[in-house]
């Protein structure tokens, strides 16, 4: 692989022989034609520049407790629904947690077996008296610093500023791609955002694994 990668980019060569751990490179593989290496980068052939410019069919992981604001996760719903876009309801339990006013919420996913990355994008919807004992939850701090890590976008709401934090994620770290949601009209412009699916421009800040 490292070999045939080095006809196609020195660099990227280089970095894959050191995660591989590699103690000598290889000589590059026998090409069929020469290669060339003074060609101008395509835009066209740019994935970053020609993204999907939507999130219809793909899915946004919300985690919630008990107490998450029920107005504004049925407000998430529908702009999710309204966009093409699924989505899944992570827990503490797997049974699901009781909402701000009383109601039911069906849970898809246990937090230790629904981490973020099975999620395109991920909203966290936690309300403050459950804090304390979210923090203490591994798997929640995971689902955020993987979240991070992977350049998704991340919706939030202000009780869950601690989890960011204790996740490794500082305020200064914040950017586009870290969006308040404070309110049912800020659900769907956080649902909007999600159309750009990947905040390229936090991937040097990260270590990727």
């Amino acid at each position: 692989m490292v070999s045939h990668l080095l006809n196609i980019d020195e660099t990227l060569a280089n970095k894959v022989a050191s995660k591989l751990g590699l103690q000598k490179m290889p000589k590059p593989a026998d090409a069929a034609v020469p290669t060339r290496q003074d060609l101008d980068p395509s835009p066209a052939l740019s994935i970053i520049e020609n993204g999907p410019e939507r999130f219809e069919g793909r899915k946004l992981g919300i985690l919630v407790t008990d107490g998450s604001d029920a107005g504004l996760l049925k407000g998430l719903k529908g702009a999710l629904d309204k966009a093409g876009a699924t989505y899944e309801i992570i827990a503490p339990k797997v049974t699901g947690v009781k909402a701000d006013d009383g109601s039911w919420i069906e849970a898809d996913q246990m937090i230790d077996g629904g981490p973020s990355v099975l999620y395109d994008a991920v909203a966290l919807l936690p309300a403050k008296d459950a804090m304390d004992k979210l923090l203490q939850e591994s798997s929640a701090r995971d689902f955020v610093a993987d979240a991070f890590a992977h350049c998704k976008f991340i919706g939030y709401v202000e009780s869950a500023l601690p989890l960011f934090a204790k996740s490794g994620v500082a305020a200064d770290d914040f950017d586009e791609g870290c969006i308040a949601i404070g309110s049912v009209k800020d659900a769907k412009s956080f649902v909007d955002s999600l159309a750009k699916f990947r905040v390229w421009g936090r991937e040097p800040n990260v270590k990727m694994s």
